[in-house]
């Protein structure tokens, strides 16, 4: 059964830090790219960060660039998102998700809200 797991939400102050968490299990991890997602009250949802299967590259979105870190340890089958100088606009639903050549997977999401 496939399953990702996100975890490490909350509630943080702005100019905090955040890490999630993805715990991905019945499927090769290695072999999957690996994104994130966040979909904010109204919004749609926004492709924020990826990371490739094979040499591990990364892209971001601008909205995050700079702030952001994705990662992965595929010993684990964990994939990471360091979250920094965080905005009240980076509240969201934040969503993992995993691609291969012929399927897709999402996670449930974890809260993340940026409030003083």
């Amino acid at each position: 059964q496939v399953q990702l797991v996100e975890s490490g939400g909350g509630l943080v102050q702005p100019g905090g830090s955040l890490r999630l968490f993805c715990a991905a299990s019945g499927f090769t991890f290695s072999r999957y790219t690996m994104r994130w997602y966040r979909q904010a009250p109204g919004k749609e949802r926004e492709l924020i960060a990826t990371i490739s299967s094979t040499s591990g590259s990364t892209t971001y979105a601008d909205s995050v660039k700079g702030r952001f870190a994705i990662s992965r340890d595929n010993g684990k089958n964990t994939v990471y998102l360091q979250m920094n100088s965080l905005k009240p606009e980076d509240t969201a639903v934040y969503y993992c998700s995993a691609a291969g050549p012929a399927t897709f997977y999402w996670g449930q999401g974890t809260q993340v809200t940026v409030s003083s």
